[in-house]
């Protein structure tokens, strides 16, 4: 719960306890939605009902809409149908198609069948999309104006109409469905008088979706152009929804969560982290886990191979831990610039040459700064503070030397390995941290000891 929400949770909890529901209800009307979805989530799920039944039909709709589906199907459950009736046919139609897909299929079942046939039919409409399509996550509420309409009919049709509309401020000119231009309210109030053609004032270079177009290049577009909202049209070309730029937020969140569960090599959830128990951890964190830990095997595979190497030069083993570290980190700072640059659209594959190019003008300064540095450390700590005598200047240089050739072969997977993915239709993310990781820490064993063969062992 957001932090200025506590005192005020607070006073309501002490309200309820004290069966002040009149000066409740007024403090009540002053909230956020959210912050009220947020005061709901921290009561016991016996004190839910009668707070939200204090709300007015309206902001119980809003506050409605922000709860998790855990506190909604609550709520489902406890409504009489004529309740239930009045918050379905307040809420948005995305918000709506929303609930709907969380809900379970008898609360479905009564959900539907209290919603007014329209909204039933734009539900429907919307959940025939698929998953995380721009049709999936639009509403189908939006102004439209005819190009022969004068501004002064325009304006009387949004105080008309616009009260159901998801937003107003933009206004979509259509003729026969077909999208012709956008006009906003501030032209429309503008205008030189209120006779003037909408169609005069509109700007015929409409930027639209289609219905089949990713939710995250949507939200790309709506971030690049600073959109309110974008309109989406079906295969023929006829405007269908719109989407604002709320939805595009959660869109955002919710690919950037996913990202980020996949760069740590966890499986994406859709809990929140306190409401997944520990068997829905488990369940999404083990797959990666095992599939990791079994392709370390490699890794294995190889330091066995020279063991009789190491036998004659234990000192080498001492290092390995660190040229593996610096492997794995200079193959993730790669590989999550790389990510990032890909998930906002600034890079194509066909920028891999000057990737590469970049990254390995990069990886030369990073690993000269860094042998500089282990070179010091060998000689000065391992050696002179420590007493290991068995390092020798000859050891410190293939040690050095490795980490420089460890550390360009680790920038290079990084790069080339996301943009690889990102080409073949993989999602870039899953070729994050662990995974170049484990790659990485098996080439730069095979560097380490190909140089210190070639230059202690001979």
């Amino acid at each position: 719960m957001a932090e200025h929400t506590v005192p005020v949770y607070k006073t309501i909890r002490a309200l309820l306890e004290g069966k002040k529901y009149q000066t409740l209800k007024d403090v009540l009307v002053t909230m956020n939605p959210s912050d009220l979805a947020a005061v709901f989530e921290e009561l016991d799920e016996d004190r839910i009902p009668l707070l939200f039944r204090l709300l007015p039909k309206e902001l119980a709709a809003e506050t409605f809409a922000e709860l998790e589906p855990e506190a909604q199907e609550l709520l489902i459950r406890g409504f009489s149908d004529s309740e239930l009736r009045e918050i379905i046919n307040e809420l948005y139609v995305d918000d709506a198609a929303d609930l709907v897909e969380e809900m379970p299929a008898n609360v479905v079942k009564r959900i539907l069948a209290q919603a007014d046939p329209q909204l039933r039919t734009e539900i429907n409409q919307i959940l025939r999309y698929p998953e995380n399509s721009a049709g999936s996550i639009m509403t189908t509420e939006y102004v439209s104006l005819r190009p022969a309409m004068t501004v002064g009919e325009a304006i009387t049709r949004i105080r008309r109409t616009g009260v159901d509309k998801e937003t107003i401020y933009t206004c979509y000119v259509t003729e026969g469905r077909r999208l012709l231009g956008t006009v906003s309210v501030k032209d429309m109030l503008l205008a030189d008088n209120d006779e003037t053609p909408v169609q005069d004032i509109m700007d015929p270079h409409v930027i639209s979706v289609g219905t089949m177009t990713d939710q995250e290049e949507v939200a790309q577009m709506l971030s690049k152009y600073n959109f309110l909202a974008l309109p989406v049209v079906d295969t023929d070309g006829l405007m269908v929804g719109i989407i604002t730029f709320d939805d595009a937020m959660d869109v955002m969140e919710e690919e950037v969560t996913e990202d980020i569960e996949k760069m740590a090599a966890i499986l994406p959830s859709e809990k929140p982290y306190l409401r997944s128990n520990a068997w829905d951890l488990f369940r999404h964190r083990i797959p990666w886990l095992a599939l990791l830990m079994v392709s370390a095997t490699f890794t294995g595979m190889i330091i066995t191979g020279f063991e009789s190497a190491l036998a004659a030069q234990v000192v080498l083993t001492a290092f390995i831990p660190m040229l593996m570290d610096t492997g794995g980190n200079s193959g993730s700072q790669a590989s999550v610039t790389i990510i990032r640059a890909l998930s906002l659209g600034e890079l194509e594959f066909a920028d891999l040459p000057r990737v590469i190019w970049k990254e390995v003008q990069t990886a030369f300064l990073c690993g000269l700064a860094l042998a500089a540095l282990c070179f010091l450390k060998i000689m000065l700590v391992d050696r002179l503070l420590l007493g290991n005598t068995d390092i020798t200047v000859l050891t410190a240089f293939v040690v050095c030397f490795t980490m420089t050739v460890t550390v360009l072969i680790a920038k290079l997977v990084g790069c080339t390995l996301p943009m690889a993915a990102k080409k073949v239709g993989f999602d870039p993310a899953v070729m994050a941290s662990p995974f170049i990781t484990t790659i990485v820490d098996a080439l730069s064993l095979l560097v380490y000891f190909g140089i210190a063969s070639a230059l202690l062992f001979h």
